[in-house]
């Protein structure tokens, strides 16, 4: 088993300082503006270059976040981000939107590129489309199993990076809309504000409108450090510590249990528990125990065991963990008038320095006591690797112990500089694409997405331009609608449903289907035949990533709903693009089931509510019981554009049906068809936001 590199977090630059005296061999950090913490310190150009010049000479790699959702008007900005990423000489860049990667690609090809864990990269197939697409290394989903980790490092032509602590987010990463829909904070855009922690209640016997009490939606920790040497032995490449938003003491309490464990020895899980903890840690997902015990809450115990254990933490990167192997050689000596002293590094780095002093006639051997003094490398990152002694005629002689002193602190402080210095990038010209807008004021044609056929008006169908399925309902579409129908896959799939699912598309190759709608990068490794559409999955945004998508093979998408009616304009990559003008919107993908909390899988009729604070009720579906299924959370008031579908700067807009009744779905279709005002309560999402 190799040792994987230990990835901590520098979420300011005390952070990464902790981080990097702990002994962590990579550091991740933000560059102000675009990066999934924004509410974290993060760092300027100028800081960053530090930072790299820092971590460099203590032999510390440092990846760059650029992993958020990104608008046309922000391509120049990224474009100058992805510059000084390289102008700094940092060593990857962090990313999930295709346009952050052909941006690093045609800037910075000798950057890595690193697939963010928003991407939400799952299976074997995801791994293998990110090395298509250029990534140097994949960042999995936060919910695997050690079984699902395992096939995908034995399949994955790249690095594997694997999240082993800290904070666990209710939804898989990059598929979570709760924040932007609920309080206009997009954790898609690096504004998260957490809402999931708050009151989102399962019980039962609520009354009506009742304010959820209980936290249903917030995880516990994940603790997946007593499992790193499975892990190890897995193939995992890096180890990644989440908490950029965390305290220096945090990142260096967690790096040194990280190290100790990695090296087979014993670490104290009672500081790791005490620094951060939310009644407690997790290892559900690893080893497939998906139940109730896996959440938690803050409270005010685990607030001042914090506390308590700051001071212990603090002293673990009081003074720099020395693993940077220096050699020395010494020659000359009495006869010379004076000694040299070269120290050099593994990376080819050198410097000489010469004594102030001649030496004086030795009357003993005075190596052992040179050893002595060249080896006292405290305070420094530099551990002595070994002396090459070739003394002059007439030995070496004698000097002073503090002579030796200040030569092996010459030496050792050039050294640094030396290793200090920045190694840009060579970056090439490059300039953004000039996308065409897209026309404002027609009319797009309708489409509408249905959970089940039997959801499905037969006098609707023949009006619709395109229907939409689930790909588990193909068996049951009419063929006199498969025509129009494209087959959706699911956002995620964990288990064997990959498997099963790229069977199921090639059996159903020659049914009559329109086309398949893909979710994930993944499915455009398996679908090979089919006519393509992009899904919600994708999370389109701005042209660029649009076009990469339409040059893939997709000949149309869906765009993220976050995406306001301005940003939608900017969007016109050559192919049909659509945006959904009516639905519960889903707003959390989730593994973990919040029902879990009040209910055995057994005993669950495949579904619920959760109450939240303010007495509103959310509706939780379940795709399949169990660890192999997901939960969809979606929103109690419906989006609606039905007499506003000619402000749709698209060419489709698509219905999207989930727990209405057949009745229901009539009506809105009605309302949708005529262009009429809707009948309940209903939102206009972020489609008049600035973003």
């Amino acid at each position: 088993m190799s040792r994987p590199e230990i990835l901590a977090p520098a979420g300011n630059r005390e952070m990464l300082g902790a981080a990097v005296f702990s002994g962590a061999d990579a550091v991740y950090l933000g560059l102000t503006g675009f990066n999934a913490r924004r509410t974290a310190g993060n760092f300027t150009p100028d800081e960053l270059r530090e930072a790299v010049a820092f971590c460099h000479a203590r032999g510390v790699k440092v990846h760059v976040t650029l992993n958020t959702l990104v608008y046309d008007r922000e391509l120049s900005g990224l474009a100058d981000a992805v510059r000084a990423v390289a102008a700094a000489g940092a060593d990857a860049v962090i990313a999930d939107d295709l346009a952050t990667a052909q941006l690093v690609k045609s800037i910075a090809p000798t950057l890595h590129l690193h697939g963010s864990t928003q991407m939400s990269v799952h299976t074997p197939e995801g791994a293998k489309e990110l090395a298509a697409l250029g990534y140097d290394r994949v960042i999995l989903a936060r919910e695997l199993s050690l079984e699902e980790i395992r096939a995908v490092c034995e399949a994955s032509p790249i690095e594997v990076e694997v999240f082993v602590h800290g904070a666990l987010c209710m939804s898989v990463s990059g598929q979570c809309m709760m924040s932007a829909f609920l309080g206009g904070r997009s954790g898609n855009r690096g504004a998260c504000a957490g809402p999931c922690r708050l009151p989102f209640d399962a019980s039962a016997g609520l009354k009506p409108g009742q304010p959820g009490r209980a936290c249903h939606l917030s995880l516990k920790d994940m603790d997946y450090i007593p499992h790193l040497r499975e892990l190890m032995d897995a193939g995992v490449a890096s180890v990644k510590i989440e908490g950029r938003l965390r305290t220096p003491e945090y990142a260096a309490a967690v790096v040194t249990a990280c190290r100790a464990v990695c090296a087979g020895q014993p670490y104290d899980e009672k500081l790791v528990r005490d620094i951060f903890s939310r009644s407690g840690f997790t290892d559900g997902y690893l080893t497939n125990r998906n139940d109730g015990k896996m959440f938690g809450v803050r409270t005010e115990a685990d607030a001042a065991a914090t506390r308590a254990a700051t001071p212990k933490a603090r002293e673990l990167f009081r003074r720099e963990l020395q693993c940077v192997p220096v050699h020395y050689e010494l020659s000359g000596g009495v006869e010379d008038g004076g000694v040299k002293l070269t120290a050099r590094d593994d990376d080819g780095h050198r410097v000489s320095v010469y004594s102030a002093d001649e030496p004086q006639p030795a009357q003993k051997d005075p190596l052992p006591g040179i050893e002595r003094a060249l080896g006292k490398t405290g305070g420094t990152p530099f551990v002595m690797d070994g002396l090459a002694a070739a003394p002059g005629e007439g030995g070496f002689g004698f000097l002073p112990g503090a002579a030796w002193n200040e030569l092996r602190r010459e030496a050792l402080d050039k050294l640094l500089e030396k290793r200090s210095e920045v190694t840009p990038h060579a970056v090439q010209a490059f300039e953004i694409p000039t996308y065409p807008a897209h026309t404002v004021g027609q009319l797009p044609a309708l489409a509408a997405r249905f959970a089940n056929a039997a959801q499905c008006p037969a006098e609707a169908a023949e009006k619709l331009q395109y229907l939409i399925f689930p790909i588990t309902e193909a068996e049951s579409i009419p063929e006199a609608w498969r025509g129009k129908t494209l087959l959706e896959l699911p956002r995620v799939m964990f288990g064997r449903l990959e498997q099963k699912t790229a069977a199921r598309l090639d059996a159903l190759q020659d049914a009559g289907f329109a086309g398949a709608v893909v979710n994930n990068p993944a499915q455009l490794r398996y679908t090979d035949g089919w006519t393509l559409y992009g899904g919600l999955g994708l999370n389109v945004t701005n042209p660029m990533s649009a076009a990469r998508y339409a040059s893939l093979g997709v000949q149309g998408m869906l765009l993220q709903p976050e995406t306001a009616l301005t940003a939608m304009q900017a969007v016109a990559p050559g192919v049909p693009t659509a945006a959904l003008c009516y639905g519960h919107l889903p707003l959390m993908l989730t593994r973990a089931c919040p029902l879990r909390n009040v209910r055995d899988c057994g005993k669950c009729p495949g579904g619920g509510t959760l109450r939240d604070r303010k007495g509103r009720d959310f509706t939780v579906t379940c795709s399949a019981p169990g660890g192999a299924g997901v939960r969809t959370v979606f929103n109690p008031v419906p989006l609606y554009m039905g007499e506003r579908l000619r402000e749709l700067p698209v060419d489709v807009a698509v219905a999207a049906f989930t727990t209405e009744t057949p009745a229901r779905v009539s009506q809105i279709l009605d309302l949708l068809f005529n262009a009429q005002p809707f009948d309940s309560e209903f939102t206009r999402g972020l489609y008049y936001t600035n973003n």
